[in-house]
């Protein structure tokens, strides 16, 4: 199952799923995309990681761990997203909105584009 969380909803997801270890926001944006905007890991771990990419990283990635997708809007981490649980990933959710929802809930400091 996919959790649908609003990036002011992290922490408290994190929290549920602390027993399966610090959860990891994977970050499937475009490199340039990283570089105009992104967010400080605070109590996670942040994985840049373009969507891409992804299916022949999937070694990099801890199966064990809750992983948080996260891209602009909300879209492009939904499959990627859908894509982890397929192959097996156990806790997974998509952050709605992305980064662009994060700057209006989480830290307005980080820029919309």
């Amino acid at each position: 199952m996919i959790d649908q969380i609003q990036p002011a909803q992290l922490a408290a997801w994190a929290t549920q799923n602390a027993a399966l270890g610090a959860t990891v926001v994977l970050d499937v944006r475009e490199p340039w995309e990283v570089q105009t905007a992104c967010v400080v890991a605070q109590g996670f771990e942040l994985l840049t990681i373009p969507m891409s990419s992804v299916p022949v990283r999937l070694q990099d990635l801890p199966r064990e761990r809750p992983i948080a997708c996260l891209c602009h809007h909300g879209a492009r981490s939904m499959q990627v997203a859908m894509f982890l649980a397929q192959q097996g990933f156990d806790r997974v959710a998509n952050i709605t909105g992305g980064i662009n929802a994060w700057s209006s809930q989480v830290d307005p400091t980080v820029p919309t584009y």
